[in-house]
């Protein structure tokens, strides 16, 4: 895993979405800078001690966030009203509210803290 593989994944992308997805990461990167970059499940993905944060990747009309978690959306749907989403992942076609980027993050590093006092 690699930021080099998250820059070729971007590099590869058409216009808007690979500007959408720069704006996205560096979002991303701005909340919480101790995360790690990669690939998860063939698309750029944010590791915090080992576990996935969220991702992004590109898609035919825009870009999609992934929570990388089933319960996240589903958490802020009233948040999210605004925004065409499936079960695991919030399309968008324009920069996400630097605002609705930290709840969706704090949300699945909640869990994950969680998770991990349970073991």
């Amino acid at each position: 895993m690699s930021k080099r593989e998250v820059d070729q994944y971007i590099a590869l992308q058409s216009e808007p979405q690979k500007t959408l997805l720069k704006t996205t990461r560096k979002m991303i990167l701005e909340i919480e800078p101790a995360l790690k970059q990669g690939i998860s499940y063939g698309l750029p993905a944010f590791i915090l001690d080992g576990d996935v944060v969220c991702g992004i990747a590109a898609r035919k009309n825009g870009c999609s966030y992934y929570p990388f978690s089933g319960s996240v959306l589903a958490a802020l749907k009233s948040d999210l009203v605004k925004f065409k989403q499936t079960k695991s992942a919030l399309h968008f076609d324009a920069p996400l509210p630097k605002t609705l980027v930290r709840k969706l993050m704090t949300l699945r590093m909640v869990q994950m803290m969680v998770k991990k006092k349970r073991k």
